[in-house]
């Protein structure tokens, strides 16, 4: 790996012939300081020929809200699909849902991802460092990588052996958040251990509008808060590591529990009497999301001269409920005598494996051999119906060689072989059919409808490959080049979904004779780094000959508040873009940082734009940093996003300022207090998300926020 240039061994390079040949005239020799010119990003960025972004805790610190995925939009090309300020998930150059892959301490995170409206369940304040590929990943984390990976790495481990700590207090303006974290650990010898509690409360959050529009319908948004949206999050963590010469190993356990509020109006059919202030901020009626986490990991490495050999297990369960009143979509019907406001439950177990060997064949020379396997089992419950019960198990192998002849060149290549089973119930809806019988239906017509799932059973095998490189003819130039074959075993919903999705206000129906997805993917990066100026370009194009997506079919369904039918479909498709990032640093205390990012998709059978393209956006943000104050202000242009699939609407775009700054205050030792506090939205524009799930239901982003962080370590030296 290549470290810097060293100006003190290229003297010693020129002095040792002289000292060959005159020994008794050179008696010592003075080296100059060792000068180290690359930094901890750039190593890792040389380690992959996809775009790498290294998320450090500067940056985590300067955009925590909370939430995680607010803070990894602020990564150019990185975007976050959201709902209010509860839920959020990851999507990358367009890409999001079973398209993205998400890694906490090498395992997988499994949940619902296939939803809009449905978060990943991490704990923010136990996030310290993360790594983001942009691009086509499947060749080493599998097909639900295709899009690109957010690995969550652990946390560094100190190197004293102490006592340590730190108490982390949040607050926000626009929903009345209150948060805080605490954690605990210890260092002491071979062994490191912390423990995390953390807990938020937060109310109905304000938007800068007091009336929304949906289908044609106004409803007012009494004091300009948007009912019912409040919610709670608690989440405890547990990680311990063990390491010894050439052995490490860590274990961690975790379980994150959410309850969040929906908007009335934006669950079944819109109605003003829903909408009316209760007087009560603060509270969670229906209808409502719960969902808890629980997830069991370890990591076991042993390092020998020449091979590393590691292992991953994991456990996962993903449980998920919604309840909202029977009689919303259900009209008169009698109600289930048990949990009669239960809509839906998804219970998902998700047992993952996986082993590596990295073998060091020479200076020149690496070679990765994989393995990983996955078993999932989805239990139902509740009066309605999205996804089915089922089985579904994968299983991959892998071979990676990366070939290193210098500190300037790297060539890495490999490839990948998955196969993929899944084992899909039938499923009679008893509700439905009483439905639909009271509202008049032939019996004919009463039996196809009420079996809204068939048994399903496929099996499915793809291969992915690819081919990258990284140049680096100086210390100041960077360039990636990265070219691949990769794909996607189809997800249950798009193979027997069939069901009101009220995240996203349609019937979705999947399709049992889909085929894997399959593309081509092309990646290139060129980074600057010369005399305080940093600069960066990643265009990509990628061709996908089978891309499942959900198309309108015209079809009226007969589900209550359900609209038209979108079933996932196969269809040739593109997409293409590119990333950009000027950094300048000057008069010695300050930094200008200029971001932009631009993502193109198309339909190539139907010559329209694909559903969900983000909007084109940059970022200028001028930042004065100075010993242990640091102020910033940000300009973010969102522009105008007329590129839309049928029946998605356009959206406006926006400016929005924001203004930051934090305080570290000494206490003693090498600890300090730190202090954040951030404006977004100063000027209380309203705007709106084109990801998010609250669009359809022309619902802006949320308003004007002043944000709080306060956060207090604390360590003690063990003898």
């Amino acid at each position: 790996m290549r470290i810097g240039i060293i100006s003190g061994v290229l003297g010693l390079i020129v002095a040792l012939p002289v000292h060959a040949q005159k020994s008794d005239s050179i008696k010592s020799m003075l080296l100059p300081d060792v000068v180290v010119t690359e930094t901890y990003q750039q190593r890792q960025a040389k380690k992959s020929a996809l775009t790498v972004e290294v998320i450090n805790q500067d940056f985590l610190r300067k955009h925590f809200t909370g939430n995680f995925m607010q803070a990894m939009e602020n990564i150019p090309g990185v975007q976050a699909m959201d709902i209010g300020s509860g839920f959020s998930k990851p999507m990358i150059r367009g890409m999001g849902f079973n398209r993205i892959a998400v890694l906490e301490n090498g395992v997988k995170q499994e949940g619902q991802q296939w939803g809009a409206d449905h978060g990943l369940e991490l704990d923010a304040f136990n996030i310290e460092a993360v790594n983001v590929l942009k691009g086509p990943a499947s060749l080493l984390y599998g097909s639900d990588a295709m899009g690109g990976v957010i690995d969550i790495t652990p946390p560094p481990v100190p190197a004293d052996n102490s006592i340590f700590g730190d108490v982390t207090l949040l607050s926000k303006s626009v929903n009345g958040t209150i948060g805080g974290s605490l954690m605990l650990g210890i260092k002491k010898n071979a062994w490191y251990s912390h423990i995390r509690y953390s807990e938020q409360h937060f109310g109905d959050y304000r938007i800068p509008t007091d009336t929304i529009v949906y289908l044609t319908q106004k409803m007012p948004v009494y004091g300009r808060k948007l009912k019912n949206t409040a919610g709670i999050e608690r989440n405890v963590g547990f990680f311990t590591q063990y390491q010894r010469k050439g052995y490490k190993a860590n274990y961690s356990v975790s379980n994150v529990y959410q309850k969040t509020g929906f908007f009335p109006g934006a669950h079944g059919v819109p109605d003003a009497s829903r909408v009316e202030d209760d007087g009560d901020s603060r509270n969670i009626e229906l209808p409502y999301s719960k969902v808890n986490h629980l997830k069991v990991t370890t990591h076991q490495q042993y390092a020998w001269e020449k091979l590393i050999l590691s292992g991953d297990l994991g456990f996962q369960n993903n449980h998920r409920e919604e309840w909202s009143a029977f009689h919303t979509h259900y009209g008169s019907q009698p109600a289930p005598e048990k949990d009669p406001d239960k809509e839906l439950a998804f219970n998902l177990n998700t047992y993952s494996a996986s082993v590596k060997a990295r073998f060091v064949g020479s200076s020149s020379w690496e070679h990765t051999l994989g393995w990983d396997g996955q078993h999932q089992r989805n239990g139902i419950s509740g009066y309605s119906f999205l996804l089915p019960e089922y089985h579904r198990s994968t299983t991959g192998l892998l071979w990676l060689t990366t070939y290193r002849p210098n500190n300037v060149l790297s060539i890495s290549g490999g490839a990948r072989y998955d196969y993929g089973h899944i084992n899909i119930s039938a499923h009679e809806d008893a509700y439905l059919a009483d439905y639909l019988q009271k509202q008049g239906y032939e019996q004919e017509q009463i039996d196809f409808y009420k079996w809204n799932s068939h048994a399903v059973k496929k099996h499915f095998g793809d291969y992915s490959f690819s081919l990258g490189l990284v140049w680096t003819p100086s210390v100041a130039h960077m360039i990636k080049l990265n070219v691949g074959r990769s794909f996607r075993l189809p997800g249950a919903n798009e193979l027997a979904a069939n069901g009101v999705h009220h995240g996203t206000f349609r019937h979705e129906q999947g399709d049992a004779t889909l085929k894997s997805e399959q593309g081509w993917q092309l990646d290139a990066s060129y980074n600057l780094n010369y005399r305080g100026i940093s600069f960066s370009v990643s265009p990509f194009v990628s061709w996908f000959s089978n891309y499942i997506f959900l198309r309108p079919t015209g079809e009226w369904s007969v589900l209550p508040h359900a609209g038209q039918i979108y079933r996932y479909t196969g269809a040739e498709a593109l997409f293409a873009g590119t990333e950009a990032t000027i950094d300048v640093r000057f008069l010695r205390n300050f930094n200008y940082r200029i971001s932009a990012e631009y993502v193109y998709t198309y339909n190539c059978d139907e010559h329209i734009p694909l559903s969900f393209s983000p909007p084109p956006g940059m970022r200028n943000t001028l930042t004065w940093q100075h010993k242990r104050y640091m102020l910033y202000a940000e300009w973010q242009s969102i522009a105008r996003q007329n590129r839309v699939d049928r029946n998605e609407d356009r959206t406006s775009g926006a400016n929005l300022f924001h203004l930051g700054g934090s305080l570290n205050i000494p206490m003693g030792g090498n600890s300090e207090i730190e202090i954040t506090l951030t404006a977004r939205n100063i000027f209380n524009t309203r705007y709106y998300n084109h990801l998010s799930f609250y669009r359809k239901v022309e619902i802006p982003e949320p308003g004007r926020n002043f944000q709080l962080l306060i956060k207090i370590p604390f360590k003690k030296i063990l003898k």
